[in-house]
């Protein structure tokens, strides 16, 4: 990755236009970016898209779509959340992120539509406005949407006939917010299901699917269950370096890593087919070549520091950290694991460290840097009572301090927070 002109004057002047807004925290609901959109003449009617939910595995499937969507030869916009390095991230065409003078444009053009006497937009609503209205003024032929958090009252829920809705997975995480049941928040993210508008959901805790069939069912939104994607022999596709997919009659390179990329490139798939359907012309060759190019960085992602080998992943919630132990047990057996791990307050710490830790592996802590994050301290100690056998555990001040500590017994994973990700790579993004 590169750092994105990390002391480029004008990227300062942007992140402080944002963080400007950042004091109205999260707010959940479609008044205010209604009301600003409104106001710059609904750009998100004039850009079709497709809209992914999830808590894990959205962006993955939207980076797929993208990517599939750019090799059919459709200029294709793709917003995503959080970044990991830069705010440029998060809006992309065909794969190449805003630049911070069409960002500064944009959030200007936003800005002088808020309403001088209603109420102030949210950090998130401004960011969200001001993609719409870059995606609109760009005239791609589609754009790719992940939902920021939930979906029934996510600021990106804003069109009324979307071309296609994906549900990727539900598992609990953001419950503050979302809910305390699965329920509760399957219903939150069936909130993007549109009367008329195919529906794809990847395999969900019945409890949760039985809430979205409902849904699909009251809004007359015909429903696909996806299920995961079949390994096939390599030999069948011009792909040396990676193992091979079948979903739906296609075969298809599988480019990034772990046995949860079977759900989300086959919801890929399915939203693709969907597209196929309504007339789209997307050729097999084309979803070939978009599943090779795919990159998705910070997600199951190998790299080197200093020499050194990391495996960096986010694993920011329980569902997460299980797919990433699952991807560990297959590729280190009976290995003993160093993991360098940071967490955010909010996040279910006893869970994260009983799907991840083993007797003998070892365990370094750092804080998360500009964010509420859990004490190492804190960390240290619930881990200890999850995993007693584990065969050392320190506390680190920051990652500069623990990596090269962490590194000297390898292998070593990298993970916890997208945000702890998205430091390293800004301190070193040739890794």
């Amino acid at each position: 990755m590169t750092n994105a002109n990390a002391s480029s004057p004008l990227r300062q002047v942007v992140e402080s236009q944002l963080q400007g807004y950042a004091r109205f925290g999260v707010d959940l609901g479609l008044d205010r970016i209604k009301s600003v959109l409104s106001n710059l003449g609904d750009p998100q009617k004039k850009v079709p898209i497709i809209h992914v939910a999830g808590t894990n595995g959205k962006g993955s499937v939207c980076a797929y779509l993208s990517s599939v969507l750019s090799a059919a030869g459709y200029k294709t916009g793709r917003y995503t959340s959080p970044h990991l390095v830069s705010w440029t991230e998060r809006i992309c065409i065909d794969g190449q992120p805003i630049s911070w003078q069409a960002l500064q444009t944009n959030l200007n053009v936003v800005e002088s539509a808020v309403s001088k006497d209603g109420p102030v937009p949210t950090q998130f609503e401004i960011f969200t406005a001001a993609a719409w209205q870059y995606f609109a003024a760009q005239q791609v032929d589609i754009a790719v949407i992940e939902v920021g958090l939930g979906g029934r009252l996510d600021a990106t829920n804003v069109c009324d006939r979307p071309l296609a809705t994906v549900i990727v997975s539900i598992s609990r995480d953001h419950w503050q917010r979302l809910g305390n049941t699965l329920a509760e928040i399957a219903g939150e993210k069936a909130g993007i299901l549109k009367p008329g508008v195919a529906a794809i959901a990847g395999p969900l805790p019945s409890e949760a699917a039985a809430v979205v069939t409902h849904r699909a069912n009251e809004v007359g939104a015909p429903l696909t269950w996806v299920s995961p994607a079949k390994e096939i022999n390599q030999d069948t596709l011009d792909s040396i370096n990676s193992d091979a997919l079948r979903y739906d009659g296609i075969e298809y390179p599988q480019s990034l890593l772990g046995e949860h990329q079977k759900v989300n490139s086959a919801c890929a798939i399915a939203a693709i087919q969907s597209l196929r359907q309504q007339g789209w012309t997307i050729s097999d060759k084309a979803i070939v070549q978009g599943m090779r190019n795919v990159r998705w960085p910070g997600r199951l992602q190998k790299a080197q520091w200093q020499g050194h080998a990391l495996l960096i992943d986010g694993a920011h919630n329980t569902d997460a950290a299980r797919s990433l132990r699952k991807y560990i047990d297959r590729t280190y057996p009976d290995h003993a694991i160093t993991w360098l791990m940071g967490m955010l307050e909010t996040k279910d710490h006893q869970e994260v460290f009983q799907a991840l830790l083993r007797p003998k592996d070892r365990l370094h802590l750092v804080p998360v840097p500009g964010h509420l994050s859990a004490q190492p301290e804190d960390l240290r100690a619930i881990a200890q009572t999850v995993c007693p056998q584990i065969a050392y555990s320190q506390t680190h001040i920051n990652l500069e301090t623990a990596l090269p500590v962490a590194v000297q017994t390898q292998p070593v994973v990298l993970c916890g927070s997208l945000y702890l990700i998205g430091q390293f790579y800004e301190k070193w993004p040739a890794a």
